[in-house]
């Protein structure tokens, strides 16, 4: 019996800054079970097994009976923002311990005389050098002096380090030094947690390489002490496996990869959501989609063509300007492409020093979180201004099972905003509204236009907990027919996590031109990847038989600093006539340099710079049902409340719908509200709706 056919039962779990979230798929019946509550900063364990246990009570089924538990973090993103990690030190080849301090000699800002910068999360002070030297192309230059490791491991450990991050010259292409290192430091030094990089990153450019090797070792402790504590509780309520984690690039893995490239889920929570957003649009027929997921603390939009989101191999953190790219740390990591901005239910409204409203990127967080919550919270946030907007009912929030406190959001909103800017309390809940609003229109102009497309062509899917309250707007200002929103849309990135495959990205830089290139070497190597990226993902129970390798390299014109993914899937590197190879590369390199830049260089050598393994599990069928039946809605209706839609329409009474006692088949015109139990999607004047077989509800303008 295939894996699939036993997973009847799934749970995925997503923790995120404000809430988390929860979802439970029965596999045979299609049933969708889903549940949201505050995030546990203290200790996120603690929501994640309070929420499966409640779940599980709510579906019938025994948390021993689950057949897996997916899991996305915040874990690693905070650790890294809040410098929340362990104290680590770093060994680098004599001559280059100032790489992370030099970063890439150049500013983000060039016309910034005053602009900021993160610091490295290893400082100076707890960097060493070692003798030994490896040249460009794998040749030891100088031995490695074992003596010289050893005092530079001494030193540190005198400074209580708790992780050790080793990144060498060159060891992408020889990383015999690094893992000689390791062998020592695990053998006289074991109380020292030890990340090579040649195992995180085994790429070029030097500074990202090393600031993607201390920011893994940084957070490495915390990350398999947290991970093996959820294991044994778990186990102590009678769950006998390992949870899966999501990484950043939209697979799930084994705790044992997670636990030993931790970076790698710097970006599982988003990935999830991009993910299930990418099988709908698959579901659905829909060539091109925005992701739309607003949470409590930030938005994320991911573009996605032909059923897939896009990807990237780097990605930044902390970055010291949100929007600026440069600002941050930088990370060699395969991830799937999307923008954050901070704007989400918690976001904090404020007047600058200019007397402007602006909103975020402060967030209230889970703790206090807004001021409705009543847990503390004084300041106005997007959450406190829908509930006077009427978006959000105070008595149903979560269900009921947290009642809202409408004259707390009344008097931070009127406090903060409203009295300063001389408004009422509606009129400044719409600014705070428009302006959370128009910075997501903004991102998203702005990140389809770098793709040279048309964004009035896309179709919006949109989940999270707060973004179907917005949706509406920024679908109308976008220019955005059509909207999708999935049934459990408050917690689609767990839905995400219950239909995830398995999958795994290695790397591997070996740089040439291609006239020039040994290609048995080339192949050998990916054959490698490839046989370890297969052993990884049947670690994760994937069956050998379902598991799909994919080969692609990163290649450029000889003299350009960066590169360009180009598909190798199925070309015969080793094949006799080596000149019908390079013509099949350069064919392909062209047609992808097309794509990209709309034209090719006349006369230009080529060069691949890193080549790269993906090995991909089969995806979970979607298949969701409800209970209700097909084309009623009458019944749904649970009353009307009065709702506020800007200065053209003022308040309007709009029906009350349960969403999940609507049925295939039913349909209707805005203005109208239909509340889960984890958001509300909202339906402005002039919407007409309906749901479709899937369940999902499609809003057209």
């Amino acid at each position: 019996m295939s894996a699939h056919a036993e997973a009847d039962v799934i749970v995925g779990v997503d923790i995120g800054g404000t809430f988390t979230d929860f979802a439970l798929l029965k596999r045979a019946t299609g049933e969708l079970y889903i549940g949201k509550r505050l995030t546990t900063p203290d200790d996120p364990g603690r929501a994640f097994l309070e929420g499966i246990d409640e779940l599980c009570a709510r579906a019938g089924v025994a948390v021993p009976a689950l057949s897996r538990i997916s899991h996305a973090t915040t874990l690693v993103t905070n650790a890294i923002i809040e410098r929340k990690g362990c104290k680590t030190g770093l060994l680098t080849t004599a001559g280059f311990r100032d790489v992370l301090l030099m970063g890439r000699e150049s500013r983000y800002d060039h016309y910034d005389f005053r602009f900021d910068r993160p610091e490295p999360v290893v400082p100076a002070s707890l960097t060493r050098e070692v003798a030994e030297r490896t040249l460009w192309n794998g040749e030891v230059r100088s031995a490695l002096d074992l003596e010289s490791v050893r005092r530079a491991a001494r030193e540190l450990v005198a400074e209580k380090i708790e992780s050790l991050a080793v990144c060498l010259l060159h060891s992408y292409r020889n990383a015999n030094h690094e893992r000689a290192i390791r062998d020592l430091i695990e053998r006289e030094f074991p109380q020292i947690d030890c990340t090579i990089s040649s195992e995180v990153a085994a790429e070029i450019r030097e500074y990202e390489r090393t600031s993607t090797t201390v920011l893994n070792a940084y957070v490495r402790p915390g990350v398999k002490q947290y991970l093996a504590v959820l294991d044994e509780q778990l186990g102590a309520r009678g769950f006998g496996k390992h949870v899966h984690v999501m990484l950043s690039n939209g697979g799930i893995s084994s705790t044992t990869i997670a636990q030993k490239i931790p970076i790698q889920l710097i970006e599982s929570g988003p990935a999830a959501g991009a993910l299930a957003a990418a099988r709908y649009a698959d579901l659905l027929g829909i060539d091109r989609a925005l992701a739309f997921d607003m949470g409590g603390t930030t938005a994320k939009l991911c573009c996605i063509e032909s059923g897939q989101p896009l990807r990237a191999n780097t990605f930044e953190t902390a970055r010291a300007r949100r929007f600026r790219r440069g600002s941050g740390l930088p990370l060699l990591i395969p991830v799937i492409e999307l923008i954050e901005i901070g704007a989400g239910g918690g976001s904090i409204a404020h007047i600058d020093q200019l007397g402007f409203l602006k909103v975020g990127p402060q967030s209230a967080g889970a703790q206090p979180g807004p001021a409705a919550y009543g847990r503390g919270g004084t300041e106005p946030t997007v959450t406190d201004a829908d509930v006077l907007l009427g978006y959000i009912d105070p008595a149903r929030f979560l269900g009921g099972d947290m009642r809202l406190d409408r004259a707390a959001a009344e008097n931070a909103v009127m406090t903060h905003v409203g009295a300063p800017l001389d408004k009422s309390a509606v009129d400044a809940a719409w600014g705070i509204f428009t302006v959370v609003n128009e910075a997501m229109v903004a991102a998203g102009k702005r990140y389809v236009a770098e793709r040279a497309l048309d964004i009035r062509k896309f179709t919006l899917i949109t989940f999270g907990g707060a973004a179907p309250l917005h949706a509406w707007y920024v679908a109308k200002i976008l220019g955005i027919r059509t909207t999708v929103f999935p049934l459990g849309a408050g917690a689609t990135s767990a839905v995400g996590l219950c239909i995830a495959a398995p999958v795994i990205d290695l790397s591997n830089s070996y740089i040439g031109a291609l006239d020039g290139m040994d290609w048995q070497r080339v192949n050998g190597m990916l054959a490698d990847m490839e046989t370890r990226a297969v052993d990884m993902l049947k670690a994760a129970g994937a069956p050998a038989a379902e598991i799909t390798l994919e080969r692609s390299v990163d290649a450029r014109y000889s003299g350009q600093g960066y590169e360009i993914a180009v598909p190798i899937t199925g070309l015969d590197l080793i094949a006799s006539d080596t000149a019908a190879v390079i013509r099949e590369f350069t064919q392909r390199f062209e047609q992808a340099y097309t794509r990209r830049f709309g034209r090719t260089m006349e006369k230009g050598a080529i060069e691949a710079i890193t080549w790269r393994v993906r090995a991909a599990g089969r995806n979970l069928p979607l298949n969701l049902k409800t209970r209700a039946p097909a084309g009623d809605h009458a019944a749904a209706a649970r009353g009307s409340r009065r709702v506020y839609f800007g200065p053209a329409h003022g308040f309007m009474d709009c029906t009350v719908y349960d969403r999940y006692a609507l049925g295939a088949g039913a349909q209707g015109q805005g203005p109208a509200l239909m509340e889960e139990r984890e958001t509300t999607v909202v339906i402005g004047p002039g919407g007409t709706w309906k749901v479709d077989a899937y369940h999902n509800l499609l809003v057209d303008y």
